[in-house]
């Protein structure tokens, strides 16, 4: 009974340390998203203000071109996060199952247990009934 218990504690630990991880990468996605964004913004007023969109201009603004390397940079990042939020689900989605399997046998103990208890009260009864049928 104990192991069980300590078992269903364990995997229930494991489920949502994966939900917090999955939550974890969701949360760095949209912030590099927004911060990509941002960065659009600014690329855009810059290449406004000094009147050169074309970064392969000598004259382009150097603030524009930097901020260019960061925001590529940021969205290489979160499409590399997003591969590791597939795999994030994946092991969530498994200890989950794992989770539910160790309820299961749980379950399964306790309902045995219960079963074994109305039996024992049955044979009691049975014991009593023939004992005062005497």
């Amino acid at each position: 009974m104990k192991s069980r218990d300590t078992l269903v504690r364990l995997k229930r630990f494991q489920a949502e340390e994966k939900r917090r991880r999955v939550a974890q990468i969701e949360a760095m996605i949209s912030e590099f998203s927004r911060m990509a964004g941002d960065l659009d913004r600014e690329i855009a007023t810059e290449e406004q203000r000094s009147g050169n969109a074309d970064p392969s201009h000598f004259a382009y603004s150097t603030y524009a071109r930097a901020a260019r390397g960061r925001r590529d940079n940021l969205k290489h990042s979160a499409d590399e996060l997003r591969g590791q939020l597939e795999e994030a689900r994946a092991r969530h989605a498994e200890a989950l199952e794992e989770l539910a399997k160790a309820q299961n046998l749980d379950g399964r103990e306790k309902g045995e247990r219960v079963i074994e208890a109305v039996r024992d009260s049955l044979d009691l009864g049975m014991i009593g009934l023939r004992s005062a049928g005497a």
